[in-house]
């Protein structure tokens, strides 16, 4: 069943945050084609970049609006936001950053009806708030046991887990500190990223452990993005694989490009923020688009 969104903004926009302790994983390739595709469906769409070190998120926005002023297209942008590390130390820090966080992501929740927010590839405060405050958190993580070890430790004859890792426990916290706050829940999910297209033993490996720990611990598994060049070429021009297609931008399309922009689709799905989302070709996909988180 179709569900068509009212003109006014709904009274809290639902939160995505791309979290992940390790560096690397995709989150902010995930996050922007996350973003995008929403707004090619037609969404109110705002953004957040809360790792002032890296910053991946705004440069790929930077990118895209010199693509805009360099070639003369038109490309949807999202409101977007950076939250960069506070000056002070210690609680000072913390306060500082709280503030600063929670008055940007009052801003754009008064305005749009999805809220996306990067993170860095590590632990720290304004993370851990942003994490607090996800209505989803899409964990991308490259099919590896390097990856594996930030969310559960293994044992490495068995293959048993053994005990949820450091990025897991923090985000068993954040679940309990967002349901003490609203009484809302976190929906978690883990996206295989980088996966080969051969099957090897490492990868039913890591399979095998993530359904596991899927269990234990409670999130939901999604494909990933396939190990594409086309993703890391595009950030330097700030388009997504959504965006191809359209005239003036000089990117040919071709049979690599529509497997993985079908992969796009497929997170968004995953996401539960699916529409009909009408590309730059012209080609529409008709999904649902909830109303709710």
């Amino acid at each position: 069943m179709s569900i068509t969104l009212p003109n006014a903004p709904a009274k809290r926009p639902r939160v995505i945050v791309l979290g992940n302790e390790k560096g690397g994983s995709g989150k902010s390739t995930a996050a922007m084609h996350l973003i995008v595709g929403l707004l090619h469906a037609g969404r109110r769409v705002g953004s957040m970049d809360v790792d002032s070190r890296q910053a991946t998120l705004s440069r790929y926005l930077d990118n895209r609006r010199a693509t805009i002023a360099g070639k003369g297209v038109t490309l949807p942008m999202p409101d977007h936001r950076r939250v960069d590390l506070s000056a002070q130390r210690g609680e000072a820090a913390d306060a500082d950053e709280r503030v600063r966080f929670e008055a940007a992501l009052a801003e754009l929740s008064a305005q749009h009806e999805v809220v996306v927010i990067d993170t860095p590839g590590s632990d720290t405060f304004l993370s851990r708030l942003a994490h607090s405050h996800a209505d989803t958190i899409v964990t991308p993580m490259n099919d590896s046991f390097v990856d594996m070890d930030l969310i559960a430790k293994v044992d490495p004859d068995t293959l048993k887990v053994l005990k949820p890792s450091l990025y897991a426990v923090m985000v068993w916290e954040q679940r309990k500190q967002r349901a003490l706050r609203d009484r809302s829940s976190i929906d978690w999910i883990v996206m295989r990223n980088r996966l080969a297209s051969i099957e090897a033993r490492n990868k039913r490996a890591v399979g095998q452990v993530l359904e596991q720990l899927s269990r234990r611990i409670g999130f939901r598994l999604a494909p990933g993005f396939g190990d594409r060049v086309i993703f890391r070429e595009l950030f330097l021009q700030g388009l997504t694989l959504l965006d191809l297609g359209q005239k003036g931008l000089g990117v040919a399309m071709s049979m690599s490009h529509v497997a993985a922009r079908q992969e796009v689709r497929d997170l968004l799905k995953a996401v539960g923020m699916q529409a009909e989302v009408v590309e730059s070709s012209g080609e529409a996909v008709t999904q649902d688009l909830p109303l709710e988180a």
